[in-house]
């Protein structure tokens, strides 16, 4: 009877995997947000839902904007488009967006429609930061997945 009960339980479908976001510098160098190419070719665009910017640093994880769909809109999230930060359009929800702090990592995180295949996940995630460069000015930098943060933090702050 031991023996039988494994094989009598169902098989529990393995929780969907998270998707690779990617996040660029749009106009006026404020962060925008995507999936990889890498994702789209795996499995197609994705349907918009939301867009979320989280301080990872604060717990609970502080939420610093979102912007979602409405339950009867969307739009194909493409590589080749970005969704920019605090990004204004008056017929969407959105929260308003705290100003992001140089030097600071931040998580972004895209969630999309049911209904893709397979290989489609249901959210997309990256990591970035705002990095102060030595002449002043500001960069938004992609945290690759995997990349270990070292003593300038990602490369988020500069080098003494």
């Amino acid at each position: 009877m031991i023996l039988l009960l494994p094989a009598a339980w169902p098989h529990a479908a393995p929780a969907p995997r998270s998707g690779e976001a990617e996040v660029r510098e749009a106009k006026g160098g404020l962060p925008c947000f995507t999936i990889s190419q890498r994702e789209e070719q795996r499995g197609g665009a994705p349907d918009f839902q939301a867009v979320t910017v989280f301080d990872p640093s604060s717990r609970p994880r502080a939420k610093m904007w979102t912007m979602a769909m409405p339950p009867d809109r969307t739009f194909p999230v493409l590589f080749t488009m970005c969704i920019p930060y605090a990004g204004r359009v008056q017929s969407l929800p959105q929260t308003k967006s705290v100003m992001l702090e140089n030097g600071k990592v931040y998580e972004v995180q895209i969630d999309v429609r049911p209904g893709g295949g397979p290989n489609q996940p249901r959210r997309y995630d990256a990591r970035f930061c705002l990095a102060k460069q030595r002449d002043g000015s500001v960069q938004v930098r992609h945290i690759a997945a995997g990349e270990q943060e070292g003593r300038n933090v990602y490369g988020c702050v500069p080098p003494k």
